[in-house]
């Protein structure tokens, strides 16, 4: 059975992307809408066929402070399942590089909060995770072969 590519050299063309200066302009306004509706808007519920947001929370690696950002996310089961990709730049986001040194994090969805422990996906979890995402978005391998190295799938599990 064959991996799905998330790295360079991926058979599909890669599909276009907004100029990165917009991209980032689009995460502020989210993370503005959310703070100024007191999180009223902003988040959302993944469905069957359409990914939802969330607003992770996690411990800085360096500074020991929260740090809070919107993620896309889908539903595995008891888990929560999203990419650590940055906008599909180059560099590793800094709540993926957060994560790694602290797992333990918070998330909250538009129907409440959990605490949660992160890791990332391998093997075969990882190859079946990367297909569910693939059915919520098409053009994934193409922007994923943007990057200079593979995408984590990222899973939060409930703490317990």
């Amino acid at each position: 059975m064959e991996i799905p590519s998330s790295a360079p050299g991926a058979s599909e063309r890669a599909p276009r992307l907004p100029p990165r200066w917009f991209v980032v302009l689009a995460w502020r306004v989210h993370r503005t809408l959310y703070r100024v509706t007191g999180g009223r808007l902003g988040l959302w519920p993944a469905r069957a066929q359409r990914w939802g947001t969330l607003r992770l929370t996690t411990v800085g690696r360096r500074s020991g402070q929260e740090r809070s950002v919107i993620l896309g996310y889908y539903v595995d089961g008891a888990s929560l399942v999203t990419l650590a990709m940055n906008g599909w730049g180059e560099a590793e986001p800094a709540w993926w590089l957060n994560l790694q040194t602290h797992p333990t994090a918070r998330v909250q969805l538009a129907d409440g909060t959990r605490e949660v422990v992160a890791h990332a996906a391998t093997g075969a979890e990882r190859t079946r995770l990367w297909e569910r995402w693939r059915v919520l978005d098409k053009d994934l391998d193409g922007y994923a072969s943007r990057r200079p190295s593979e995408t984590a799938v990222v899973v939060f599990e409930p703490v317990r």
